[in-house]
């Protein structure tokens, strides 16, 4: 048995396949370059192939984990290559790192156990320049209290709670961003918000819940649909393999 960690990129349409296609897609992929994941036992028995985090519907992201184990070692530059070869516009195989003895050998469930935060780039278009400098704002949005916002509940789906999400926005910061349409020659105004959030089980926090009240402090109307956001890295506690 050997175990390895898949780091990939997703842009472009495929932002919006949805994390059970995604594992249904990464299946097939290895099916078809005759990849030899184990499986587990029991009744059900499936692929041990675990992703880090799932990514939310329509984000893109620079460097995504799957952690996959295989019946029997693969050289790293072949699964690369065998697997690079098979992906569909848009997801993009970065790295392939096998996990060592030593790593396998502790006391790890899985890639996904580990995770802590994440780093994440919203990009929130703007009307026209802000009155207020971004980077004093962002400053100022950190310097509250509490931060208080409606959350769903996981066991009672249909009730909401009020939650203070400010103990898990560990950074932000963020700039105004100025380009001209070259078809239509308007300036495109964009604040981009660069932002490290707690994930993972022992706090979660998405940019969804983020996003409403940022919005309402700088007093930005803007559509959510028109709001872009990218998970930039998947932050790992005490863990050699963690991409940078």
């Amino acid at each position: 048995m050997s175990k390895y960690i898949i780091t990939f990129t997703k842009n472009g349409y495929i932002k919006y396949t949805s994390h059970l296609d995604m594992v249904r897609l990464f299946e097939r992929v290895f099916k078809r370059a005759d990849i030899r994941l184990a499986y587990s036992h029991g009744f059900n028995p499936h692929p041990k192939m675990v992703f880090a985090q799932p990514l939310s519907l329509g984000y893109t992201a620079e460097a995504e984990l799957l952690e996959i184990e295989t019946k029997e070692f693969y050289e790293t530059g072949e699964l690369l290559k065998e697997i690079s070869e098979r992906m569909p516009l848009g997801i993009g195989i970065t790295s392939v790192e096998q996990l060592p003895d030593t790593v396998m050998n502790q006391a790890i469930h899985t890639v996904a156990s580990l995770v802590e935060a994440a780093d994440f780039t919203i990009e929130i278009p703007v009307p026209a320049p802000l009155s207020r400098d971004v980077t004093e704002l962002c400053e100022a949005f950190m310097a509250q209290s509490s931060i208080l916002v409606m959350k769903k509940q996981k066991k009672k789906k249909y009730e909401m709670k009020e939650v203070d999400i400010r103990p898990l926005i560990l950074a932000i910061e963020g700039f105004e961003d100025f380009a001209r349409n070259l078809d239509t020659g308007e300036v495109d105004n964009k604040i981009i918000l660069k932002t490290k959030l707690a994930q993972g089980s022992h706090g979660n926090l998405s940019p969804e819940l983020l996003i409403p009240p940022f919005l309402a402090f700088a007093g930005i109307e803007t559509e959510r649909s028109d709001i872009e956001i990218c998970r930039n890295r998947l932050i790992l506690a005490d863990f050699a393999l963690t991409p940078i």
